[in-house]
């Protein structure tokens, strides 16, 4: 073997090495858990081995979706696409945001307005509804208290026990938190878009409105296809994290999404095999989505997602 093949064999090596603690996490908490799917066919308890429990077959598959009318499950459904489809039609919210970012011609402004949006991202959902409790609340909420000294409203308002504007307050809570953080790998994607564009723009006489339609708006929208994709992928899959800390008794019709219900079946009622049955639900569905979606984007930018 010649000195360059050799040197061609080490760098490959060091890259595999690098990689492979990646791929050893991705192994143990992403596919060694979904031997936990055949407890969907086991009447597990626990503390009694696997071996020693009835075997039920698709019992608990029939009692997740035996749908009646007025059934809870079918309101989980409801807030769940409720809620993703809201997300997905605020998907051009961090375009527009990047875009206006990119056109600040004062550097320190734009940097500021960048780390100061993107800093929400960073915070838990617990520390987000601590802030929301001061803000909102009816007792001790500093809003209500403005609001009420300055006689522009009658009597406090409390979004955070509104079940009639839950699905609006907790997409107006996501895009807060999410806003600065989604739009960096659009301003990246405009990093990415060749200047002589724009230059060939400028010769062309296009002002600054001209530009942004005709040359950045193009240059990024394959990535926002992408990424809209992906979310339409995960219309199942709202988070848990924001839905628990802001679940309360006059909401909970509203904002108890999939992904709560299953955590409330399986660890809050003890329902192990029925919490494993509607998780594995869930991860058909996402997958199929992902593929179909995968297709879809084939098709619409000729070549797959993945």
């Amino acid at each position: 073997m010649n000195k360059a093949g050799y040197r061609w064999n080490k760098n490959k090596l060091q890259l595999f090495l690098l990689a492979l603690p990646f791929v050893l996490y991705i192994l143990l908490f992403n596919y060694v858990p979904l031997f936990g799917w055949v407890y969907a066919f086991f009447d597990f308890r626990p503390g009694v081995p696997l071996g020693k429990v009835p075997f039920a077959g698709f019992k608990y598959f029939q009692m997740a979706f035996d749908f009646k009318s007025g059934s809870e499950l079918l309101q989980v459904f409801r807030n769940t696409l409720a809620l993703s489809f809201l997300g997905i039609l605020t998907t051009p919210l961090p375009v527009v945001f990047a875009i206006c970012l990119s056109e600040m011609n004062n550097r320190f402004c734009k940097k500021f307005v960048q780390t100061f949006t993107t800093l929400p991202n960073f915070i838990s959902w617990i520390l987000v509804y601590a802030i929301a409790f001061a803000t909102f609340s009816i007792n001790d909420g500093f809003l209500n208290h403005i609001l009420l000294g300055l006689n522009w409203i009658k009597e406090p308002v409390n979004p955070l026990a509104n079940g009639s504007i839950a699905w609006l307050f907790q997409t107006a809570l996501s895009i807060w938190k999410s806003l600065g953080f989604n739009s960096i790998i659009y301003l990246a994607a405009i990093g990415g878009i060749d200047s002589e564009m724009y230059d060939a723009a400028d010769i062309d006489g296009a002002g600054r409105f001209k530009k942004i339609l005709h040359v950045t708006v193009p240059g990024i929208a394959p990535t926002y296809i992408v990424l809209l994709l992906l979310a339409v992928s995960n219309i199942l899959s709202n988070g848990f994290d924001q839905y628990y800390a802001f679940m309360n008794a006059m909401v909970r019709e509203q904002i108890q999404v999939f992904d709560y219900y299953i955590y409330r079946v399986g660890l809050g009622l003890n329902e192990y095999s029925l919490g494993t049955a509607l998780g594995m639900f869930k991860s058909v569905v996402s997958i199929i989505l992902l593929f179909s979606v995968n297709q879809a984007a084939k098709r619409i930018r000729g070549e797959p997602i993945i």
